[in-house]
C-alpha cells in the first residue's frame, strides 16, 4: 500500500535549553511558553439574531516562566531587583527557547526579545521534605518570532 502523506512528528518536552543575552548560569527544568490570544470586539448587528460579529482587535500575549533549581548564583534575583529599582533600559534582554529532537536536532526556536523579569518566586523550604529548592521567574517581553529550522521536511 502507497504512503499518502508525511508522517506527523511529536517531539517530547524535555529536551530544551534557555539563552538568556547576558545571563550565563542558569539551566532550567521547567519553561512555559506563553499563551497567545486575540482579542475581539463582537458587533451585533440589526435584525441578524442568529449569530454576532467578532473582530479581530489586537493579540494578546501571556509570559514566559522559567523554573530552575536553586543555585548559589543569585544572577536571576538581581535581575529582578534591577527593574523593581525601575533600571529598565538596562535589563532588556533577548532569550531564545531551543527544543530539541531524539538526536538532539533543532526542532524549533523561539526567540523573544526586550524580555524583562516581572515576576520573581522563591522556593518554598519545608523541613519534612527532601524535595529540591525551585526558584521562579516569570518574563515579560516585546515581540517574538519562531524559527522552524526543520519546516518542510
Amino acid at each position: 500500500m502507497a504512503k499518502t502523506g508525511k508522517p506527523i512528528e511529536i517531539h517530547a518536552g524535555f529536551r530544551f535549553a534557555v539563552s538568556i543575552k547576558g545571563i550565563n548560569v542558569a539551566a532550567f527544568t521547567e519553561c512555559t511558553l506563553p499563551s497567545l490570544e486575540v482579542e475581539t470586539f463582537e458587533v451585533k448587528e440589526g435584525g441578524q439574531n442568529e449569530y454576532s460579529h467578532k473582530l479581530p482587535v489586537r493579540v494578546k500575549s501571556g509570559s514566559i516562566t522559567l523554573r530552575r533549581g536553586l543555585t548559589k548564583s543569585s544572577e536571576l534575583l538581581k535581575w529582578y531587583e534591577q527593574v523593581a529599582r525601575g533600571e529598565l533600559k538596562e535589563v532588556r534582554r533577548d532569550i531564545s527557547i531551543i527544543m530539541f529532537d531524539s538526536q538532539l536536532n533543532t526542532v524549533t526556536t523561539w526567540n523573544f526579545y526586550d524580555a524583562y523579569p516581572v515576576k520573581w518566586k522563591g522556593p518554598t523550604l519545608k523541613s519534612d521534605q527532601a524535595a529540591l529548592a525551585i526558584e521562579e521567574i516569570e518574563l515579560a517581553y516585546h515581540g517574538f518570532d519562531i524559527d522552524k529550522t526543520r519546516q518542510g521536511r
